[in-house]
């Protein structure tokens, strides 16, 4: 199955080293299955959803059968069970909104106080909400990424828990900003008018509640 570009780029993101990669909200394990193929990481498919779990692992023991480098959970993504496996731990989340996406980051960070975490997003939307809830979670970043795909642009964000790895994250972005290629450029201009106009619609019915935001990005202008 060829990825779509998001995929492929939070594929490309994924470095070498990590014990435990664990693909959330991994619907049909797409993702999953290409990391399956590129890394030598214990890969792990969560869903909540019954059904898409149990075709996921007809599939995957059809396909994957004489590895045991894999394992699915049919489980709220905020009950990873990430103490029952040792090692180096990488959560990707991607596909759901920013607001979900902060909810489940903040619970599987408080679930596990004490074990280093490296954790790869890419939310469909609410970037700025997901950036600031990040900060305040102390978590640093380790990469980011502007994509776009058939008109839609996606932020692929790389954070971690680790305290050596202190580098702040901003809450308009920073790293894909600074780019000589020019058609990174254009992605960039279009993305930066295009969440402005959006945040703009907002603020003729609640003026108060996006000031700041459309502040933080007219700086990037």
């Amino acid at each position: 199955m060829k990825l779509s570009k998001r995929l492929l780029q939070i594929c490309h993101m994924v470095e070498p080293g990590f014990d435990h990669i664990w693909d959330c909200c991994c619907d049909h394990g797409y993702l999953g299955a290409a990391l399956l193929k590129q890394q030598s990481a214990k890969v792990h498919f969560v869903d909540i959803v019954p059904e898409l779990m149990s075709n996921l692992s007809h599939k995957l023991n059809h396909f994957f059968a004489d590895t045991n480098t894999w394992q699915t959970h049919c489980i709220d993504v905020s009950l990873l069970p990430l103490t029952q496996y040792q090692g180096h731990h990488l959560v990707i989340i991607a596909g759901i909104g920013g607001d979900l996406m902060s909810d489940l980051v903040t619970n599987i960070l408080h679930a596990h106080p004490d074990q280093v975490i490296d954790i790869l997003l890419c939310p469909v939307h609410h970037q700025f909400e997901l950036r600031q809830n990040l900060s305040n979670l102390h978590l640093s970043l380790k990469a980011e990424v502007l994509i776009e795909e058939n008109g839609r642009y996606y932020e692929v964000i790389h954070v971690t828990n680790n305290a050596d790895k202190m580098k702040p994250i901003s809450l308009t972005g920073e790293l894909f900003w600074q780019t000589d290629c020019e058609e990174q450029k254009l992605i960039n201009q279009q993305y930066l008018h295009k969440t402005l106009a959006h945040y703009q619609r907002i603020q003729k019915g609640q003026p108060l509640l996006v000031k700041n935001v459309i502040n933080a990005y007219e700086q990037l202008l």
